[in-house]
């Protein structure tokens, strides 16, 4: 995946329509919030825990374009922000390694601090 690519493309996007203007880390973190909203309220009244939904194609095509929403917000923010995504989603998994070692947590869903 060519993560520059698309950033450039989403830059070009909002040049063309003079959007920049508009997009101030905290408008593309309260945009980015509505698109997760946008995605959780397809899920809210699930009985399946989301699995039927995915079984819909109509269903999965608003969650694929809600993901592509998010996803376009987040990667505006990391590139406004001049955040190295990789090495931060690395040390992230790291940090949690060190929280949740296998050997206390496997199988269990409580916080590390419970």
């Amino acid at each position: 995946m060519d993560l520059k690519l698309i950033q450039s493309r989403l830059k070009k996007f909002a040049e063309d329509r003079d959007w920049e203007q508009f997009h101030s880390p905290k408008n593309i973190t309260m945009a980015l919030s509505v698109e997760v909203a946008e995605l959780v309220e397809i899920f809210q009244w699930s009985n399946s825990g989301g699995l039927d939904e995915i079984k819909d194609p109509n269903i999965k095509l608003q969650i694929e374009k809600e993901i592509a929403d998010i996803f376009n917000y987040l990667l505006k923010l990391i590139d406004m922000l001049e955040i190295d995504i990789e090495k931060a989603a690395l040390n992230k998994i790291d940090e949690n390694a060190a929280k949740y070692p296998v050997e206390k947590f496997k199988g269990i869903s409580k916080k590390y601090n419970k």
